[in-house]
């Protein structure tokens, strides 16, 4: 049965700077910050869901948790914390800073039943930190990691992808630094230009160039699989959908199922890859998939089909239960 998490968002609560990408209240759609009662009313609806909510978390994004006011961060834990110790949820997941981090606090959190804790990293480079206003250096991510983990939470990193004053080689560097920390998780976010934010001015002004969908889809594609090959789930791609975000979008690599092109993207590769291994240039080909991956092989709008048959192959599609995900056979139909 699928868990169910409950995601109580606390937009720009705690933020000690505003960063040159950020508008939360664009991103979550939030304009109130919850309250304890809210916190209640979330984890009884999804108690009343048909999910089973004992391998779920209730989650506080958005702002940076452990900077808020604490007698209002307080209100929350103590209300989630009631879940936890009932155990109606595995535990409580928070968001933060990784310069909002140190003993005392995670001592606190662990306390009120907090489980897992992501820092919003975005890069590695202190240089694109600086020029982004994140306002903390690399060291500040190092330093926050290694604490995290040896109070024994889970680990959680963000990183972005198309930055102001960042390239790909460095991203890929940011990854690579990154799953050198060991986290238990990932998120990969492609930069998009949000209105009211400090990007979009660079952007009027000629001085930031977004990445197109296509970039930032073979980028990411590169960043994924390097946590796949390193055993870290990658639990979100892509900013989410819903909330103000589309109505906020200015420009860059958005898009709502940002995900499933990244997954296209990796099985095109794959299907490549062994095209240029068997030496197969045209003709008929087979290839074998999981069933529950054959959308993510085919494309959207078929657009990995599409690309086979303009290079001069004709695509059959087998389904192998065997195979786990980006997996693939591939067979050259000899007449």
């Amino acid at each position: 049965m699928k868990h169910v998490n409950v995601a109580l968002f606390v937009p720009d609560e705690g933020c000690t700077h505003r960063c040159s990408f950020c508008n939360q209240k664009t991103i979550s759609g939030e304009t109130e910050k919850p309250t304890a009662d809210d916190v209640k009313k979330a984890a009884e609806a999804a108690l009343h869901s048909r999910y089973d909510c004992r391998g779920g978390e209730i989650a506080f994004f958005g702002g940076s948790f452990t900077a808020i006011e604490r007698e209002y961060m307080l209100s929350l834990l103590n209300a989630a914390a009631l879940y936890v110790k009932n155990k109606s949820f595995k535990g409580i997941r928070i968001s933060t800073r990784p310069d909002c981090i140190d003993e005392e606090v995670l001592s606190l959190l662990l306390s009120y039943g907090v489980t897992a804790i992501e820092i919003g990293c975005q890069s590695m480079s202190d240089r694109v930190l600086s020029l982004n206003d994140r306002g903390h250096t690399s060291k500040d991510i190092e330093n926050a990691a290694h604490l995290i983990k040896a109070f024994g939470f889970e680990l959680g990193v963000q990183m972005m992808a198309g930055l102001y004053g960042d390239d790909d080689e460095a991203t890929v560097e940011t990854a690579k630094k990154l799953i050198a920390l060991r986290p238990d998780t990932a998120r990969i976010y492609p930069t998009v230009v949000l209105k009211g934010t400090r990007l979009c001015e660079l952007y009027e002004a000629g001085e930031y160039r977004p990445q197109t969908l296509d970039e930032a889809v073979s980028l990411c594609s590169k960043l994924l699989r390097l946590f796949n090959e390193s055993g870290i789930p990658v639990i979100r791609l892509g900013l989410h959908s819903g909330g103000n975000v589309e109505e906020g979008y200015v420009a860059g690599a958005y898009h709502p199922a940002f995900r499933q092109l990244v997954n296209s993207r990796l099985y095109l590769d794959a299907v490549k890859n062994e095209l240029d291994r068997q030496k197969i240039k045209k003709g008929e080909i087979t290839v074998s998939v999981s069933p529950q991956y054959i959308s993510d092989l085919v494309g959207q709008k078929r657009c990995n089909i599409t690309e086979l048959e303009k290079n001069g192959l004709t695509v059959r599609i087998k389904t192998d239960e065997s195979l786990q995900q980006y997996q693939i056979k591939l067979q050259g139909n000899t007449r």
